[in-house]
């Protein structure tokens, strides 16, 4: 596979915002609250938990000459791509093939230091619609996988193949926030009676028959809130991002920081509703003396909005359009 510059299909979005919001010298004086901040003299420990082709990682390595990366990714392709772009950097920067999830769940038995920083791009590269050939782009003809580590779980044609329509139906609803699901799983249903379905373009057609007109006055194909509640399914994507949040938080060192990039409301929701239970102060009564509630807040939100790309990079990268960017700061 090549991977010159110029074949990096993944353009990584808001990257300006991210070097600002979670490098290691990052101004603080427009804060109101003093907190606590690597020096940067001493090394600055970044989990790159969603390293993809390496675009993040690539330039926190170039702006921060202290800074150490771990790059941590469920696909052992991308892996091997940022591997080979960051080569360069050899000695500041390692590699693991693994969720995020179970990697801080496991942080402890690498016997690493706990991390300043930790960041999450979530969504799917977009080398993975362009050359995945796993059934991520409904605008191809392929089988239809969607598994980002191809030896683990089901398949997406095992999912459709075997789930009860109500099942399916519940699926695409929840997943992809779909009005038409029950019209479309039971479609689904009805075709494969006849055979298993195994393409992407089947599946295709299935859909467009099923939601009928509605769509062609829509921005969006027809396909593409089914494909996508398909692939969160396959790889556990909410309950993987709740757990990476939850496993990422405890391991993260005190006063540092926890950032991540979201692409839609499923998953800016889980990040919105993990800082704002971290952020819970006490509620004790003013005139009790003592806290009795036992509540201490954890975190504190830097983004009290989430940041958002700006026109010129939404022109230039259309995928950052939908981009939404929180960091939040272990209480120290």
């Amino acid at each position: 596979m090549s991977t010159d510059k110029q074949d990096y299909l993944h353009q990584p979005v808001l990257l300006k915002e991210v070097l600002k919001w979670l490098g290691p010298a990052e101004d603080v004086l427009q804060l109101n609250e003093r907190r606590a901040q690597p020096s940067s003299s001493e090394p600055c420990l970044i989990v790159d938990a969603t390293t993809g082709e390496g675009g993040h990682a690539e330039a926190f390595l170039k702006n921060f000459p202290q800074t150490i990366l771990l790059c941590v990714d469920a696909d052992s392709t991308q892996l091997e791509v940022a591997q080979k772009r960051l080569a360069a950097y050899k000695g500041r920067v390692r590699f693991f093939h693994s969720s995020y999830a179970s990697f801080f769940k496991n942080y402890q038995s690498f016997a690493i230091n706990k991390p300043d920083r930790i960041f999450f791009d979530l969504g799917i590269s977009s080398r993975h619609y362009a050359e995945g050939k796993r059934g991520f782009s409904f605008q191809k003809d392929e089988v239809l996988d969607m598994r980002l580590n191809s030896n683990k779980g089901p398949t997406a044609a095992q999912l459709l193949n075997s789930l009860s329509e109500e099942e399916l139906a519940s699926l695409i609803a929840l997943y992809g926030e779909e009005r038409y699901a029950r019209r479309i799983a039971r479609a689904v249903c009805k075709a494969r009676q006849g055979k298993e379905l195994s393409r992407t373009s089947e599946l295709v057609k299935i859909i467009t028959k099923a939601v009928g007109a509605y769509y062609h006055r829509q921005r969006i194909h027809p396909a593409t809130r089914t494909f996508q509640a398909l692939r969160i399914a396959v790889n556990n994507e909410l309950n993987e991002l709740r757990e990476g949040l939850d496993y990422g938080f405890e391991v993260l060192k005190k006063g540092g920081r926890l950032g991540v990039i979201s692409f839609h409301s499923l998953e800016d929701r889980i990040v919105k509703q993990f800082f704002k239970a971290k952020n819970k102060p006490c509620k004790c009564p003013p005139e009790m003396p003592i806290c009795q509630c036992g509540a201490q807040k954890q975190i504190l939100i830097i983004t009290k909005k989430p940041i958002t790309a700006l026109p010129v990079e939404i022109k230039l990268n259309p995928r950052a359009r939908s981009a939404k960017f929180r960091v939040g700061e272990k209480c120290a």
